[in-house]
């Protein structure tokens, strides 16, 4: 059974620190604990089912789990893992794909063995870095940008924005460039490929003229490069007519594009800023220009985290920052949610920084357990099937009918929550009985489902039916 949403939540481990080397590996014999957790975590529980033994060797133990865990007891383990066995092992009626095969596709006609790349970033920066991340599964990097500029970072260059659980919500970063020169990153694309020869390296760079974005395509092609990524659009290196200002304007997009055409015979792809009004005439200008696609997108300009007794923004150097690159979670809708609207591989950066290489796991997992149940042969198959559904304003949208909320009383706590948010952010359609339990008045509710946003039982969820309005 395919689930929208997890059964376990990350609240219920929400004390978990997801430790390297865990300690909690150590202290059970019979299971590994770290990694069941962290497919929770990332909302692979039902692929965690195939780690189970048939017989849950959780019932009769005392927990020294929980007592070797960095914090003490403060992580259900058993508990959790209980719950796997007993909540989650039911539903999952599809057991996880014993190959990889379904996950192969491709990119500009390019084998891939899965759609996960390296975004160009720090993640993606040094010959080891790229080196373990294809070992650990990865399918390809988009190296850290090259350039002939003399890049020097600042420091700190990272600031973040967490939620209540103190979890990353939004990343900012003021990060820039590649601060390698050009002869040792084509030196690190020559190892690379030579040792990793299936592994797609796709080239990031940026130049300064015409002449350099052709200079820099040609070598990188030459030094053992899959295709080329055109950054116009980093944020961080707006200063110059860089960057982000050359996404801005479509005829600096297609005559640079046309400068990478002509100096190389591998596929091109223009990557394009998301701070513009609209992205379609910079993709149409990179068409024109001979691109083979695109990549969208890079961070969103931004500021975060204004102190307010310096009153400057994070992170501060020198008492001064500037606006920087807006990446994270919080993205992931602008970006447009990517395969299921077009995409045809992925590009991850912040998630890596946060949990290391080692998410590929569930990420491959997860997407090959996702295409089994859904009968499909191959991630190519995911392409842009969202679009059909999808309207470009709320106009088309009908509007002559209400799915009412339904309560599962059995898991409602009695909060109020739902009741406080309708009051003052709905149409007060929700009071509370005698017994604190939530009542819908449905003259006065709009269905906006507000309520079910707020719950944190999750007890609140759509009707099955809807009513045409009278």
């Amino acid at each position: 059974m395919i689930l929208n949403d997890p059964i376990i939540r990350r609240s219920d481990m929400i004390r978990c620190a997801l430790c390297l080397d865990a300690p909690c590996d150590d202290a059970c014999k019979a299971l590994k604990p770290s990694r069941l957790l962290r497919g929770i975590w990332f909302r692979n529980e039902q692929g965690m089912v195939s780690r189970l033994k048939e017989e849950n060797p959780c019932l009769a133990c005392d927990a020294p789990c929980e007592r070797a865990c960095v914090r003490p007891g403060e992580v259900p383990v058993k508990d959790l893992v209980n719950r796997l066995y007993g909540e989650v092992k039911p539903r999952a009626e599809t057991p996880v794909p014993g190959d990889e095969e379904r996950l192969r596709c491709e990119l500009c006609g390019i084998p891939l063995e899965n759609p996960f790349l390296l975004s160009s970033s720090v993640v993606a920066s040094t010959y080891d870095m790229c080196a373990r991340a294809f070992e650990a599964g990865w399918a390809g990097a988009c190296f850290k940008t090259v350039c002939s500029m003399d890049i020097h970072e600042a420091s700190p260059r990272f600031s973040a924005i967490t939620g209540d659980g103190g979890g990353i919500m939004g990343f900012k970063n003021i990060e820039q460039l590649s601060d390698h020169s050009v002869a040792e990153n084509m030196e690190i694309f020559r190892r690379l490929k030579a040792k990793y020869p299936t592994k797609f390296i796709l080239a990031s760079i940026m130049g300064q003229n015409e002449a350099e974005w052709g200079e820099l395509a040609r070598l990188c092609e030459e030094s053992g490069a899959d295709a080329v990524e055109l950054n116009f659009s980093c944020p961080n290196m707006a200063e110059g007519g860089l960057g982000s200002d050359i996404g801005q304007v479509p005829q600096l997009v297609e005559r640079f594009t046309a400068a990478a055409k002509r100096a190389c015979s591998i596929p091109v792809l223009a990557k394009l800023t998301p701070n513009v009004a609209s992205m379609g005439p910079a993709a149409e200008a990179a068409r024109r220009g001979g691109a083979d696609g695109i990549a969208a997108i890079n961070t969103i300009k931004s500021v975060v985290g204004l102190n307010l007794h310096t009153f400057a923004s994070s992170p501060a150097v020198h008492g001064h920052s500037a606006v920087g690159g807006y990446s994270g979670n919080a993205v992931r809708p602008i970006a447009l949610q990517f395969m299921l609207l077009g995409g045809g591989s992925i590009q991850v950066t912040t998630a890596v920084m946060q949990y290391g290489y080692r998410i590929i796991d569930d990420m491959k997992e997860g997407l090959n357990l996702y295409l089994a149940e859904m009968g499909f042969q191959s991630a190519k198959d995911l392409i842009g099937l969202g679009l059909d559904a999808l309207d470009a304003t709320t106009d088309a949208l009908g509007r002559d009918s209400i799915v009412f909320p339904k309560f599962r009383r059995e898991a409602c706590i009695g909060c109020g929550r739902c009741a406080i948010s309708c009051a003052d952010g709905g149409h007060q359609a929700i009071r509370m009985n005698e017994q604190r339990r939530p009542v819908l008045d449905a003259n006065r509710c709009v269905g906006c489902h507000l309520c079910l946003l707020v719950c944190p039982q999750r007890a609140i969820s759509p009707g099955r039916k809807r009513v045409t309005r009278g």
